[in-house]
């Protein structure tokens, strides 16, 4: 963990907010045709099929998963169920630009979790960039009028993403303090399998909670067939993967501002695909959010 910087490491950390922002996208693309916790079901439930065939080794008995049992069923909980479950859940009282915006505060709770629960210690700038990128974020809550913070009112969308990025801020924190053998960290697919097993059970269980309470619904079609195909590879396998990796090399805190790109991919996105243009506001909050980016880089 905290090794510099490199070409490579900065590809593997800038790819999955770029596909993050297409699941976003689909997300609520899908939000009318199928319900959030039943989507996220089939996409794990995909995604498992998929890596079985490439990782299945980390399932014999003499894996070392086994022992470490607990600690992948928690990421399964926390990174695979239930922020994508949150996340698409989110979608359907909020657009994709505030979701993801509000996502853009997970910088300050990388640092609030890293501080209380790992003991790890930041620096003056760190801590100004990270309150610059919430600051972008209450300027989202509020809709780009400060007046209105006296009597601010969350959209539930809004509320939900905060809750989902504090629990996506531990699983980033979870991965960087390893405890499993290496052998399983050094084989992508077996690493990314031992979590989506875990947590398409856990999206199972949810699913269940959704059917029982009445809220589920389903309309097959090519549009749900094809935005399910999406979702359950480039924003699952594929970024999960690289994230992985890099939030090992680098560490949560730095990986956690490359999160802050997924606004800018999914404003662009939602211009071109769903005709929802950015606001000045969307703008006013990036910049700082950015400036908070640059600011936490420097030593």
């Amino acid at each position: 963990m905290n090794q510099p910087l490199n070409f490579t490491t900065v590809l593997m950390l800038l790819t999955p907010p770029f596909l993050w922002a297409g699941n976003a996208i689909a997300g609520r693309m899908l939000s009318n045709l199928a319900s959030p916790f039943i989507i996220n079901f089939v996409r794990w439930l995909v995604a498992l099929v998929i890596l079985l065939p490439l990782g299945r080794t980390v399932l014999r008995r003499d894996s070392g998963l086994w022992p470490h049992w607990k600690r992948f069923a928690m990421l399964g909980l926390l990174g695979t169920s239930l922020y994508n479950g949150l996340l698409y859940l989110a979608l359907h009282t909020s657009a994709p630009i505030n979701v993801t915006l509000v996502g853009a505060s997970m910088p300050i709770f990388m640092m609030a979790i890293g501080r209380i629960f790992f003991g790890v210690h930041f620096t003056g700038k760190q801590i100004v960039g990270a309150l610059l990128s919430i600051i972008g974020v209450v300027i989202v809550l509020c809709r780009g009028d400060l007046h209105a913070l006296l009597t601010l009112h969350l959209v539930l969308g809004d509320t939900i993403m905060i809750v989902a990025t504090i629990l996506w801020s531990i699983y980033s924190w979870m991965l960087a303090r390893p405890t499993e053998p290496a052998s399983i960290r050094q084989n992508w697919s077996s690493a990314i399998l031992a979590q989506v097993m875990f947590g398409a059970a856990w999206s199972a269980v949810f699913a269940a909670g959704e059917w029982t309470l009445g809220q589920t619904h389903f309309h097959w079609g090519w549009t749900l067939a094809l935005g399910l195909l999406y979702v359950s590879t480039a924003p699952a396998i594929i970024a999960l993967g690289l994230w992985s990796v890099g939030v090992a090399r680098v560490g949560p805190n730095i990986a956690a501002f490359f999160t802050n790109l997924i606004p800018l991919f999914t404003a662009l996105m939602s211009s071109a695909i769903l005709g929802e243009l950015p606001q000045l506001y969307h703008g006013a909050a990036f910049v700082l959010i950015v400036c908070g980016i640059v600011l936490s880089s420097r030593r």
